[in-house]
């Protein structure tokens, strides 16, 4: 009943196209935390820099906004460096925008010259993006938007446009200083050869003023789609915030509240189907056809290393956080991870974007039960009940695919070290390329919080 995963093997080749020097950690500058598998307190040793990010770090002395301006045809997700996006809007528009969030909900486009990494674009699509990371913006507290988390979608105006084929790039929220937890766990996402959104460590600016670190993020558009997954003709649907996997009828209109679909074409009935099997059929035809529905071996990998990672905002999480892929040739969905801002036990303090030095950072060990059972290290104040994860895990045979992925991506990822490498290539990359945005006390104390969590899984 278990059929072989059809998204594995060509995600670890297409998706990781841009996995670039990540795990190149027998260069100088990786050495930040070499030997943190054994003992947490390698967090405090110093980092040298390599060749390419000294380069870099030395263009910001005089000027944040310079960052890598000694660096030509640069990748825009080449993760091993500080990347710079200044951002410039007509204040009126912005004003009117938040004014319309904060009566409404809705989140307006606006216009706005955007540089990437030296290359400018005029009228750019501009909006907010998140949802309980702008949980207290009004017109009295919007005077920061570089803290903010955004959507820049280049060919929203201008048919066409877009920067070395990306055309959208998400700007994320974070209640700590330097977004690591998230940057890590994006990495061991795709090492666990599940889809993930390429992170990059940006230097943020808008209208001039003052410049942050924030980190960026693919968006799980087009491009992003034909990087991930070999059909062509595929499907994406993005689960709302605000709805759940709960089954409203056939009628395609009673989901447009909980369900969007970003790529394909429209085309709501797959997913109606599927919501239909997973809430309606009976305990025995659930057991005997999911696999059918469903990639239930990605599915399964994916409940553990959500889990593993203490995320409480996945997809039983108070955001209802993912996406539903389906393959039109396999006619099989694929559940999608997004959003792990929260990742390793990371405490959501709400509102703006670009955390303090001490905001949410992760303060020791996962909490009981990471890794133990599906929810258990994402189990935490505002999990919601997700109709799929509580059948896939009352299922026996379900259950023991679940915990057979725990233990294959516990050693995978944490007892062979291979975290403590990632945090160390992160840790490195800030100490060297961002050290006038962040100070280097703070980058090894957050690389130490999440060795210390990952010493407690393995």
């Amino acid at each position: 009943m278990t059929p072989t995963s059809n998204t594995t093997d060509h995600i670890i080749t297409s998706n990781r196209r841009r996995f670039r020097t990540g795990l190149a950690l027998g260069t100088a500058g990786l050495v930040l935390f070499t030997g943190c598998a054994a003992s947490s307190e390698a967090a405090s040793t110093s980092a040298t820099a390599t060749d390419a990010t000294t380069d870099v770090s030395a263009a910001t002395d005089a000027d944040p906004a310079s960052i890598n301006s000694a660096v030509t045809d640069l990748d825009l997700f080449d993760s091993s460096v500080v990347h710079t996006i200044s951002v410039d809007f007509d204040q009126a528009e912005y004003d009117a925008m938040v004014e319309t969030f904060t009566a409404t909900g809705d989140k307006d486009w606006i216009s706005a010259t955007v540089t990437i990494d030296g290359t400018t674009y005029e009228n750019v699509g501009l909006r907010l993006k998140g949802n309980s990371s702008l949980f207290g913006l009004t017109a009295d507290t919007s005077g920061n938007p570089e803290d903010l988390p955004w959507l820049i979608r280049l060919n929203k105006f201008v048919d066409g446009e877009d920067h070395q084929d990306y055309e959208d790039i998400v700007i994320r929220s974070n209640s700590t200083e330097t977004a690591m937890n998230e940057a890590v766990a994006q990495e061991l996402l795709a090492l666990a050869g599940l889809a993930s959104q390429d992170p990059i460590a940006t230097a943020f600016t808008v209208n001039g003023g003052e410049t942050e670190l924030r980190l960026a993020v693919e968006n799980p558009d087009e491009e992003w789609y034909e990087d991930n997954f070999a059909d062509e003709d595929g499907l994406l649907y993005k689960a709302d915030s605000e709805g759940d996997y709960s089954y409203r009828g056939e009628d395609w209109e009673s989901y447009t509240d909980v369900f969007d679909q970003d790529v394909g074409d429209d085309d709501m009935s797959p997913l109606i189907d599927f919501l239909d099997f997973i809430n309606n059929s009976d305990d025995a035809a659930f057991a005997a056809g999911l696999a059918d529905q469903l990639d239930i071996e990605a599915f399964a990998t994916y409940l553990a290393f959500q889990d593993l990672i203490g995320n409480a905002d996945d997809i039983n999480g108070r955001g209802n956080n993912s996406y539903l892929q389906y393959d039109t040739a396999a006619e099989q969905f694929t559940v999608v991870s997004w959003d792990l801002n929260l990742a390793f036990d990371t405490a959501n303090v709400g509102g703006g974007g670009a955390g303090g030095a001490d905001a949410g950072r992760p303060t020791g060990p996962p909490p009981d039960g990471a890794g133990g059972g599906a929810g258990g290290g994402a189990g935490g104040p505002g999990d919601q009940s997700n109709v799929l994860v509580d059948r896939f895990m009352a299922d026996t045979d379900f259950a023991a695919m679940y915990s057979a992925k725990t233990a294959e991506l516990t050693e995978l990822l944490f007892t062979s070290g291979t975290v403590d490498q990632v945090i160390a290539q992160w840790a490195d990359v800030l100490i060297n390329g961002a050290g006038n945005l962040v100070s280097e006390a703070t980058v090894s104390a957050d690389a130490a919080a999440l060795i210390s969590y990952a010493d407690g899984v393995r």
